[in-house]
């Protein structure tokens, strides 16, 4: 007993202790732990990057190259993560119809099944942002208010103060944000698709993406009359100038033929 109590004072008995604890937990983890369901798991996620490689050299491969290493008509897709393949596919952009000054929004090629696949092909081959969970894009989480001063400052120069959309440069456009699924605005500012710069979690919060999200939200559903008068489409300036030109100074000269009428009919009687 003496020998035992010297024992329990020596300086490293307690790591000895904690040796022996983590042994055994690590012990009774690799016997009780679910091994198939792990391997289940692995082995499914191969399938998938499987299926999407073989989906990929099919539809894809002509413009991004094998390997998606890029080429001459598409850049390389090592490194843009599934969040962009599930944005680019999933709304029709990709694979495109014909080349041109950028991808217009179609009704999609492939099935929800078949760009999960794509995206954990392409996500196999570099690290990259990740399809987002649905509570990240739900616009009932967010602060619409905040979201509003956050659109305004970032993305109506573009997209218009409601979102819907403008023209840029070059045959180009910010596209409407109306009637477009949440998730596909938070992989848009996630990824930077095309002409728009990406707003990673350093630039915009996860927060921040979904309070803008909830923003959209309630434009898109808000049937408030606009306080200014006639909305004319939301488009901002252009839709505005359009206006004053075709109707108020068509109304301009309508007034001034109308008065040189009445005075070449004047001097003639």
């Amino acid at each position: 007993m003496k020998k035992l109590s010297v024992r329990r004072r020596h300086p490293l008995a307690a790591f000895v202790v904690l040796l022996l604890a983590l042994a055994a937990t690590g012990g009774l983890y690799a016997t009780l732990a679910p091994a198939d369901e792990a391997q289940a798991e692995t082995s499914a996620q191969s399938l998938a990057i499987e299926e999407g490689k073989r989906l990929y050299e099919v539809g894809c491969s002509s413009c991004h190259g094998r390997g998606a290493q890029g080429g001459s008509d598409g850049p390389s897709l090592v490194g843009v993560g599934a969040a962009s393949v599930d944005f680019q596919v999933g709304t029709g952009r990709m694979p495109m119809a014909q080349t041109g000054p950028q991808a217009p929004e179609k009704p999609a090629v492939y099935t929800q099944a078949e760009i999960d696949q794509l995206a954990a092909y392409i996500a196999s081959l570099g690290p990259g942002p990740n399809v987002p969970e649905e509570s990240a894009y739900d616009p009932a989480r967010g602060d619409a208010a905040r979201g509003g001063e956050l659109f305004r400052s970032n993305c109506s120069q573009c997209h218009n103060f409601v979102g819907s959309g403008g023209a840029l440069t070059n045959g180009k456009e910010a596209p409407s944000l109306r009637d477009v699924e949440p998730r596909y605005i938070f992989e848009a500012m996630l990824t930077g698709p095309q002409n728009m710069p990406s707003f990673p979690d350093t630039t915009l919060t996860e927060q921040d993406k979904l309070d803008i999200i909830a923003w959209l939200d309630e434009v898109a559903t808000s049937e408030s009359p606009s306080p200014g008068g006639f909305s004319l489409g939301g488009y901002g300036p252009v839709g505005e100038g359009l206006f004053a030109w075709t109707f108020g100074i068509g109304a301009l000269i309508a007034v001034a033929v109308w008065i040189g009428a009445r005075s070449t009919k004047a001097r003639k009687s």
